[in-house]
């Protein structure tokens, strides 16, 4: 791998700015939701009914923001359920309310539209509390419209008197209720039962992938509030997959969209904007933040969003922190690039800000995109193919350790909190990211600039890249005491 893609800036223009610009969905992409050959079952119905709580019983996780504010989830969440020879995909909306009067609404009712259209089959959630509102009569007649099989599931019955209210929702039209509580889990048997019977033939307990198919690169997207995160993904799948806004904060959940590119498999993770600890205020909001980071810990890229209209904040510098943290590869995209002006003078100040700014990734790739005309957002999958690439390299003992006692006869005698530290031996212990034991004399007194001259050393010799590598230093007699 040559070092100027990873380190050097004089093809930065070249590789930045002289690309075509890209109108419309990217050539060679195949989108969809995660595990494709399985049914799809959408969870549906008015607001606070249940719909996240009942999802994250099925999936057994929180994979949904759960709380007692209405519209917690806005865009379409994915999982699978999977128990013994049933299996089928799971689709969390957002509350169905009749009003469409901001874009967050509008939004919200597209994307519910748009996983009953890709559904094999409706779990129509209505809330028993409640009882049969104006709303539970409107999305009935419209679901019978759309022609899909429905099961009303009447939630929240955890007293007998509420499962006598039950049947009242039969006036629905669409068949006998189905009582349960997805806080408490009464009752998932009897919705279980009816789903099996709903799908027909049970699904293969197996995968329809090949056993040697390889996972897809978890690439997330992550960035300060309303700088594009959910439009590149947008863009990249090629249809409305996140509800895009003015309104910061729009993105809650981080959500999974599974992607193929030339036969490349990628998973994009959109997350909710990350703004400063002491800004995030309602519950919802810091659920969206704690489910962001975790999705930067699980991925195998994080994609650095920036606003080319605003400049590099301290809360970017904080956020690629968490990347570094996880030991996750960063890759910056500037976004919002048709706005700026002068562009060859400020793609020059772009690279200096981020070479000077992010010093513990300097050696990040970064691009400069426009996720409103689709211009150079493609390369973002190029880039995430080649830093996981790069993060995956293994290198053979041998020469890993003529490497070191290179390195150790050029810093002898350096300097570590005031006494040299010697160098003896390393092994690589692991990939993505890659991962070394150093064993030396003195590892208590290794100096931060030793570690990173060793960083520096392991990319330009063996072509890591940005991939952030791992050193672990250890004194020469815990290789026998393990």
């Amino acid at each position: 791998m040559e070092r100027s893609f990873w380190c050097q800036g004089n093809l930065f223009l070249q590789r930045h700015l002289a690309l075509p610009r890209v109108a419309g969905p990217l050539r060679g992409v195949v989108a969809s939701s995660p595990l494709m050959p399985v049914p799809l079952i959408a969870i549906v119905g008015a607001p606070n009914a249940g719909k996240s709580t009942l999802f994250n019983r099925l999936i057994r996780g929180r994979h949904a923001i759960v709380t007692a504010e209405p519209g917690a989830t806005r865009d379409r969440i994915y999982g699978e359920f999977h128990e013994d020879s049933l299996r089928f995909r799971l689709v969390d909306t957002g509350g169905l309310s009749g009003e469409l009067d901001t874009p967050i609404s509008q939004g919200i009712d597209r994307q519910v539209r748009a996983a009953v259209r890709e559904a094999d089959g409706v779990v129509f959630l209505v809330d028993v509390r409640t009882g049969v509102t104006a709303m539970d009569q409107e999305i009935a007649a419209w679901l019978r419209r759309a022609g899909k099989p429905v099961l009303v599931v009447a939630n929240k019955v955890e007293t007998e008197s509420l499962r006598i209210s039950a049947p009242e929702f039969f006036e629905l039209g669409l068949g006998e209720p189905i009582p349960l509580s997805a806080e408490e889990g009464s009752g998932i048997d009897g919705l279980l039962e009816a789903l099996s019977l709903l799908l027909g033939e049970p699904c293969p307990a197996t995968s329809e992938q090949p056993a040697d198919t390889p996972a897809p690169i978890r690439v997330a997207l992550v960035g300060r509030p309303n700088v594009g995160k959910s439009s590149i993904l947008n863009r990249l799948v090629g249809e409305e997959r996140q509800i895009v806004t003015d309104v910061p904060g729009t993105t809650r959940d981080a959500v999974d969209t599974l992607l193929e590119r030339d036969g490349k498999r990628f998973l994009l993770v959109d997350t909710a904007g990350i703004r400063r600890p002491g800004r995030v205020g309602r519950n919802t909001e810091a659920q969206a933040v704690a489910r962001a980071r975790d999705a930067i810990r699980r991925a195998d890229v994080v994609v650095l969003v920036l606003d080319a209209a605003e400049g590099t904040a301290a809360q970017d510098l904080h956020i690629a922190g968490h990347a570094q943290e996880a030991g996750r590869p960063i890759i910056v995209a500037v976004n919002k690039w048709d706005r700026v002006e002068q562009r060859e003078d400020a793609a020059k100040e772009w690279e200096r800000t981020i070479r000077e700014r992010l010093r513990f990734a300097k050696c990040a790739p970064f691009v400069l995109v426009s996720a409103l005309s689709g211009q150079r957002v493609s390369k973002i999958l190029d880039l995430a193919e080649q830093v996981h690439e790069a993060g995956g390299i293994r290198v053979a003992t041998g020469p890993l350790n003529r490497w070191l006692q290179e390195a150790a006869r050029h810093e002898m005698g350096a300097p570590a909190l005031g006494r040299s530290v010697k160098l003896y031996y390393a092994t690589q212990t692991g990939v993505h990211p890659p991962r070394f034991v150093l064993f030396c004399s003195h590892p208590e007194r290794v100096h931060f600039s030793l570690r990173r001259f060793l960083e520096n050393g392991l990319r330009d010799r063996f072509g890591f890249g940005p991939a952030a590598i791992q050193l672990n230093f250890r004194g020469r007699g815990a290789r026998k005491a393990s």
